[in-house]
């Protein structure tokens, strides 16, 4: 089965996320070995990108949230911690808030 996105074919998981996000996987990831100067040209275009896209981390978060449920729905299998109902009532439980 192919799939295409805006009339390119993604033939990989990285061309897919790179079309669905419009832009290269790496430039949100960084690459190994790259340079201090690369690493900042890098964070500046991403924020660039931010800035004109404000619903972009939103976007991707519905993405990435489809394509779990769709490929790994096992991964949406949580159990809820809750305080333990005695020490609730003592106020002597020292979980996390």
């Amino acid at each position: 089965m192919r799939t295409f996105i805006g009339g390119h074919e993604a033939v990989s998981a990285n061309d897919f996320v790179e079309l669905a996000l419009g832009t290269p996987v790496e430039l949100w990831l960084g690459v190994e070995g790259e340079s201090e100067e690369e690493r900042a040209a890098r964070l500046d275009a991403a924020r660039d990108i931010l800035a004109e896209n404000p619903d972009l981390p939103d976007v991707v978060s519905r993405v990435a949230a489809g394509v779990i449920e769709a490929y790994a729905p096992e991964l949406f299998n949580v159990v809820p911690i809750g305080r333990h109902p005695a020490a609730r009532r003592r106020g002597t439980f020292k979980g996390a808030a």
